[in-house]
């Protein structure tokens, strides 16, 4: 791989709906750009950038891939991301690299929900792009419709810049709308010059014009020239068009056929000539030791300083981290510093990766995108730098996962190899989070959605060679008293020697704190109950409340008070008492009118206008209360409710469904509040097998 400066390099992410075309025009570019002889089918699973065994089994991109394609003497660092929406960590972290997209949009299918969740990305990140309309070669597809879609969500911004030539419902051209000219493929796929045809010319017109008149809009001085009407020259247009398009007042609408490899010329030349490269582009961090802004902005000449943008770990090629230079150059053996781990490491070779191949090079400019092997402690979003000049550069910004499984090895023996393959699999999708749920016994795998998870339960099972099971969520209920009684706990038993003795008399009721499981107080007079156990009866509560008689669940908000009781000077115990008073505490607590909480979370749903009503009764259906909608930007709306954490279980999947994909949400805890009867019931009978029985004989 050649060395490239800052000015010839373009970061560009790949982003679009699912089954867009956007590994398969990759292939495209490969082959069209020399990079390969021949041409991988997502079908076949031979393709560069799917390259894992679980992307080739399920025929879609699941992580991103980085494919270098040299053009022109430039390089186009190509980020092909995701396009199912349970990936939307890996889009978010290469568009966090890239300075452009591409936004690939199916001819047949048109616009769709992953096309307006790519466009909101790019606006999320501020970020130029293009439009690439693919799969031209197929009957029924429809650049107009295409466009007509486009121009309507966004208005005049979206600029034709090719539009094809279809006769007999084939695709056998396209009319250059900046040139003025069109061409033709012939025999052997080469694009011919030829008259535009007639049909096509009005077409011309209206695009040209609007072009025209973004590109006055460019300066007064243009602007002036348009009015009188003098025209441009064609090197005007495009320095024009390359500004109006670095500053997102054009978005360029191409096209072509992935398969036939027709129409990618047109687009790589597109990239370079109106795309930004990294040179110039605002960049900063946080100079560490002054606390000042460091501004990297791409400068080969100041300090190095790089951020890890994605890591790869993979059982059979290990460990690389993924990373842009941010300012300096890269070179084999540097010694850089990781500010957040308190490491120095000289980081031996550089690479690029292609997929799966890593390619070493002598060295990466400011604006390049790269690899590290080995390196063990570091972490995406972690900074690398030098100790005289410390930098530290945000984190990429990634959505939270709020979809959850329970997961339990198959065999008991892989715990711990599970957990070490989960921490790697953790590691490379900031989306995905184990955690250890000790209150409530279980250990969780949070994700965007259930997909994601199952993809996490396949790779363990053929990478790592070890199985879970996944399961619904345990949800977390707790047990609490409305009543009061007043019991008493007596505890003896007689053996050979000395026997057990110990004898409490309680009173139970609401502690009104349901931060704490018990507050435990004694008013014992006259010595009935020796000071010295009054340890062992509160010990007695505290195991008590960690399993409730009612349906062995956390006990919270409950006052126990110790008044009286009998003792035996030989026979009573720590033990005893201990007992006694959970003896006690069981009867004390039935009696009290114990009831179920159940935890209720703050529920926000960000959905299109039209799908308010939809998600409302669906809400309604889960115990949901609506407390109110707010406006947002975009035509959405964000619905407020409190919601039951057991109904949210599989809402992601459901939400999606509703609302083909446009809706989102999130939830916090709020508080616990009193089952309804019905649930009470299920759940107390459902857990009979796990309530403690404890004898007093």
């Amino acid at each position: 791989m050649n060395v490239f400066t800052t000015d010839k390099i373009r970061n560009v992410a790949l982003l679009g709906h699912g089954g867009a075309g956007k590994t398969s025009l990759v292939e495209a570019m490969a082959k069209i750009s020399g990079m390969t002889t021949r041409l991988g089918k997502v079908d076949d699973g031979n393709t560069i950038s799917d390259y894992s065994k679980e992307e080739q089994k399920r025929k879609f991109s699941i992580s991103t891939s980085v494919i270098p394609i040299q053009w022109e003497g430039q390089k186009l660092n190509i980020l092909d991301t995701p396009g199912f929406f349970d990936f939307v960590g890996e889009v978010e972290e290469a568009v966090s690299a890239a300075a452009s997209a591409i936004i690939v949009v199916n001819g047949k299918s048109g616009v769709e929900t992953g096309t307006v969740k790519a466009w909101e990305i790019c606006e999320k990140y501020d970020i130029p792009r293009m439009i690439y309309v693919s799969n031209m070669d197929i009957d029924n597809s429809s650049f107009k419709n295409v466009l007509e879609e486009l121009t309507d969500l966004y208005g005049k911004k979206i600029a034709p810049f090719h539009f094809p030539i279809r006769e007999n419902e084939k695709f056998v051209g396209y009319v250059n709308v900046v040139a003025e000219k069109a061409f033709r493929w012939d025999k052997e796929g080469k694009a011919v010059e030829c008259e535009v045809p007639e049909y096509s010319r009005e077409n011309l017109s209206i695009y040209r014009d609007s072009l025209m008149e973004a590109v006055a809009e460019t300066s007064e001085e243009f602007m002036d020239r348009y009015f009188n009407g003098e025209t441009f020259s064609e090197d005007e247009i495009r320095a024009a068009l390359h500004t109006s398009v670095c500053d997102g007042t054009i978005v360029p609408i191409t096209m072509g056929s992935n398969i036939l490899v027709q129409g990618i010329y047109t687009l790589l030349d597109d990239c370079v000539k109106y795309l930004p490269s990294p040179e110039g582009r605002k960049v900063a961090g946080i100079n560490v030791a002054s606390n000042e802004i460091f501004e990297a902005n791409y400068d080969f000449s100041k300090p190095k300083s790089v951020i890890v943008w994605k890591t790869l770990v993979d059982p059979f090629i290990g460990k690389y981290s993924l990373f842009k230079v941010n300012s300096g150059v890269i070179k084999s053996g540097d010694v850089l510093y990781n500010e957040d781990k308190n490491v120095e490491t000289k980081v031996g070779k550089v690479y690029v990766l292609c997929g799966n191949k890593a390619e070493e090079v002598a060295e990466l400019h400011a604006g390049d995108i790269g690899a590290f092997a080995k390196l063990d402690k570091t972490r995406t979003g972690d900074t690398l730098s030098t100790k005289a000049n410390t930098i530290r550069y945000p984190r990429p910004l990634l959505s939270t996962p709020y979809t959850a499984m329970r997961y339990r090895p198959v065999n008991k023996s892989d715990v711990d190899k599970i957990s070490q393959a989960l921490a790697k699999i953790c590691a490379e999708d900031l989306t995905l989070k184990s955690v250890n749920d000790a209150g409530n016994h279980q250990t969780l795998l949070y994700g965007i959605g259930e997909q994601q998870i199952d993809v996490v339960k396949s790779r363990l099972e053929n990478e790592y060679k070890v199985a879970v099971e996944l399961l619904p969520p345990k949800v977390a209920y707790r047990e609490t008293i409305r009543g009061k009684s007043d019991v008493q706990g007596r505890y003896k038993k007689q053996t050979g020697g000395h026997g057990q003795f110990g004898d409490v008399k309680m009173i139970f009721e609401p502690s009104g704190d349901m931060e704490k499981p018990f507050i435990f107080e004694e008013r014992v007079v006259g010595g009935a109950v020796p000071k010295n156990f009054f340890p062992a009866v509160e010990k007695g509560l505290a195991e008590s409340v960690e399993k409730g008689p009612l349906a062995a669940y956390p006990v919270v908000g409950v006052k126990a008070t110790l008044y009286d009781g009998s003792y035996h000077p030989v026979d009573s115990s720590e033990q005893s008492f201990k007992t006694a008073a959970r003896l006690a505490f069981k009867d004390g607590f039935m009696k009290a009118s114990p009831i179920l909480l159940e935890p209720i979370e703050s529920l926000k749903v960000t959905v299109p206008d039209k799908y308010t009503g939809d998600v409302m009764g669906d809400l309604n259906k889960r115990r949901g209360r609506v407390l109110g909608m707010n406006p947002t930007e975009h035509g959405k709306q964000v619905i407020e409710a409190e919601v039951p954490q057991s109904s949210l279980y599989g809402y992601g999947t459901d939400l999606r469904s509703m609302t083909g994909g446009t809706g989102d949400f999130s939830y916090e805890f709020n508080r616990y509040e009193p089952a309804p009867s019905d649930v009470q019931a299920k759940e107390i009978e459902s857990r009979k097998d796990k309530i403690d029985n404890i004898s007093d004989d």
